[in-house]
């Protein structure tokens, strides 16, 4: 398997709470809300995780899916599962003819497995940079507003800090040519520690910077070289950031959010996120964009971590109507 670091950025999730796989109606959910959102919701590719790593989707079937099954127009892809077509042309074109024809809008691109833009040696970080740049042009044919990247590699915090600097701006300067905004995860490593990642943002001072704030990556685990699951399960945790103080400090620079989901309880409620108090958060920042629905509960249970999580379909829907009802109280 290709593994994604994110996708085993699992804490936080806990065991607790009711699966309410089978007694909610989700026909209900297809409701449009009683009013406009001052947010817009958008489905993020990971929520469908195991079904592209088993290959029972592909990508280009995605947009479609996202809005015929989930009533949701708004997608944001994951480039592990473009299987190699970052930089094919005409794979591009067709994904951008699909998603016009269905009136669907393309708005992220997650980008993983492209290097360390926080190497310490100069060369290495360069490279990485520019294997991001494929992934600029596919975003910017398909009219997404930027693309998600991770900042990480091995040294102190301050010496990957120093070469994300450098690093994330290079791969900046290119996005800023091509008017596609280059926005940060807190994902692993020192980028779940929401001060140093407001703190890289302000030394790049580009306009096409920004964050990703996703409510569930605030866990600090130690660095492992090959990401895998056992290793991640026994890398020993650092520390827990807080993640609503990690929400309000990174919102001021947020360019998306991710609601990130894991189990709910009988009141359809996430268990390891107050949705509105984070949103509340949200709002108070002036943020109008894109929130990702990241139904992260049937991929993790999928990985073998126990607790009653909803499988992919009603995931996606739960964490759909949690984002209505909080912003329906909030707009």
């Amino acid at each position: 398997m290709n593994n994604r670091r994110d996708f085993l950025k699992m804490t936080g999730a806990g065991a607790a709470g009711l699966g309410l796989a089978a007694t909610l109606p989700f026909d209900l959910f297809a409701e449009a809300p009683a009013k406009k959102l001052f947010f817009d919701i958008s489905l993020a590719q990971f929520s469908l995780a195991g079904s592209f790593f088993s290959q029972k989707l592909t990508n280009i079937e995605f947009p479609a899916l996202a809005k015929n099954t989930y009533g949701v127009s708004n997608v944001e892809y994951v480039s592990t599962f473009w299987n190699g077509k970052g930089g094919d042309k005409a794979y591009i074109k067709e994904l951008k003819d699909r998603t016009g024809d269905l009136g669907v809008r393309n708005v992220l691109i997650m980008v993983d497995g492209e290097g360390e833009l926080g190497h310490p040696d100069a060369a290495t970080r360069k490279q990485a940079a520019e294997n991001h740049y494929k992934w600029v042009d596919a975003a910017k044919e398909l009219g997404c507003h930027g693309i998600r990247v991770n900042l990480d590699g091995p040294g102190t915090d301050e010496e990957v800090a120093d070469a994300c600097v450098d690093g994330y701006g290079t791969l900046l300067e290119y996005g800023q040519q091509a008017g596609i905004n280059i926005i940060v995860e807190n994902h692993f490593g020192p980028s779940t520690d929401p001060k140093w990642l407001v703190d890289v943002i302000k030394q790049v001072n580009n306009p096409y910077a920004g964050l990703l704030p996703d409510f569930g990556n605030f866990t600090r685990r130690e660095r492992v070289e090959e990401m895998t699951i056992e290793a991640f399960k026994n890398a020993k945790v650092i520390k827990e950031y807080d993640k609503y103080e990690g929400v309000k400090l990174m919102m001021p620079y947020a360019k998306g959010v991710s609601a990130k989901t894991y189990i709910f309880d009988a009141n359809g409620d996430d268990t390891a996120t107050d949705f509105l108090k984070v949103f509340t958060m949200v709002k108070e920042s002036g943020f109008k964009g894109f929130v990702g629905i990241e139904a992260e509960g049937a991929f993790v249970k999928m990985m073998g971590m126990e607790g009653n999580y909803p499988a992919e379909e009603e995931g996606i829907k739960l964490t759909k109507a949690l984002l209505e009802k909080v912003g329906e109280k909030l707009s």
